[in-house]
């Protein structure tokens, strides 16, 4: 299904650790929209929804709702440190295309 390096697994550990409620894990989904097509939503959230697939990577379960599961087939969430700041990149083989900004893709 979908990948998370241990980069990101730590980011999300901390920010579920930072959370006001206690989450129960990452919805990761694709909405249409964004400069190329489609683009990429995530959150934290107590609970999955009834379709969605849930995978675990350690101790971070990530829920994915059935009509994003074909568009993340195979790609790996990272999280980077740079100069021009941080955050999740999205290294998706699905996308025929996508945006300099990288949250966003066709």
């Amino acid at each position: 299904m979908i990948r998370l390096t241990e980069s990101a697994v730590d980011a999300v550990k901390t920010a579920m650790g930072k959370a006001a409620d206690v989450p129960g894990g990452l919805r990761i989904q694709v909405e249409t929209g964004g400069c190329a097509g489609y683009k990429y939503m995530m959150g934290l959230v107590r609970d999955p929804e009834p379709e969605d697939a849930v995978v675990n990577f350690k101790d971070v379960s990530v829920f994915i709702d059935s009509a994003s599961q074909p568009l993340l087939a195979g790609t790996t969430i990272d999280f980077v440190v740079a100069l021009e700041g941080s955050g999740f990149t999205f290294e998706n083989p699905n996308a025929e295309q996508s945006c300099s900004c990288g949250k966003s893709f066709g």
